[in-house]
Order: C-alpha cells, then sequence, then structure tokens
C-alpha cells in the first residue's frame, strides 16, 4: 500500500522539480515491529549529499535513532536514491514473574537504511519510502529484517 501511494504521487506530479531542501520534519509509519517503528522524523542535510536524520518512537519500545545518509539522484527530477547506516537506543517494559512488577529493558543496536527520497516543487513536501533493517546487540540479540517505511515530511 505504501509503495503504491508513493508510485502514484510521483506518477501524478506535473511539476517536479530538483529543488532541494535543507531540512525536514515529519512522521514515519513502519509496517514491522522494529525497535525504532513509527516516529517522529527530523532529516537535516549537512551538504547536497549526505543528511542526518534522527528517529524518536514513543510508546512501547521507546526509543531513539540517528542514521548517516547519502544521496544520489534517481530518474526524475526531485527524486533520490539513499543509503546509510546509523544506530539506536531503546527502552522496552517487560514483566518480569520473578519479581511480580514491570520492568524496563536497555537495548542498543544498528540499523541500515535505504530508500527513495521525492522533494515536490513549490511545496513543502518530501515524501520518503525506505527498508530499515535493525540488528539489536545489548540486551536481546534480535534481526529485524521486514521495517519498511514511509515518511511524509514538511520541509524548510
Amino acid at each position: 500500500m505504501f509503495v503504491s501511494l508513493f508510485i502514484a504521487a510521483i506518477a501524478f506530479t506535473t511539476t517536479a522539480s530538483a529543488q532541494a531542501y535543507k531540512t525536514g520534519v515529519g512522521v514515519r509509519l513502519s509496517s514491522a515491529q522494529a525497535m525504532v517503528n513509527n516516529s517522529i522524523s527530523l532529516k537535516h542535510f549537512l551538504n547536497e549529499r549526505s543528511a542526518i536524520e534522527v528517529l524518536f518512537s514513543f510508546g512501547d519500545p521507546l526509543a531513539i535513532g540517528a542514521l548517516y545518509e547519502i544521496h544520489k539522484p534517481f530518474g526524475s527530477e526531485g527524486l533520490q536514491w539513499f543509503y546509510g547506516g546509523g544506530g539506536y537506543l531503546g527502552f522496552v517494559k517487560s514483566w518480569n514473574p520473578t519479581k511480580n512488577k514491570n520492568e524496563t529493558d536497555v537495548n542498543v543496536g544498528a540499523m541500515g537504511v535505504v530508500g527513495l527520497d521525492y522533494k515536490f516543487v513549490n511545496l513543502p513536501l518530501n515524501l520518503s519510502l525506505d527498508w530499515k533493517p535493525e540488528l539489536n546487540l545489548v540486551s536481546d540479540i534480535n534481526f529485524e529484517p521486514a521495517a519498511v517505511g514511509f515518511t511524509a515530511r514538511f520541509t524548510f
């Protein structure tokens, strides 16, 4: 569904441009139970091709992650593909039957990302579709390969 929506938005836009944005803030919706899943996204370009993206996921798990991303032109104007990597810190509530109470487990891990990024001309809107696998390293070793996300950002 996310893929169809993304492709339709690009196909029906006749005023695409290579106009870049410096910073974008929005919401990322994820398809899987990754540590950093549905989240608030802040992406800031350091230069024309590299960006830092910070993700804040609230709820359970509560997590913050950061990605360094390299962007490259792809096909039509305004469309780029990107790849990168980073890490996260997450806090998961769990039930401890021995102590008969809830506890908070700290999780630390690595994540990679590859995706498409589209900026509309004359609109302060950016859409992004990505695959962000995660490898949890501390507390519980776990790999989440199915984390596909769709992000909509207000740009300035």
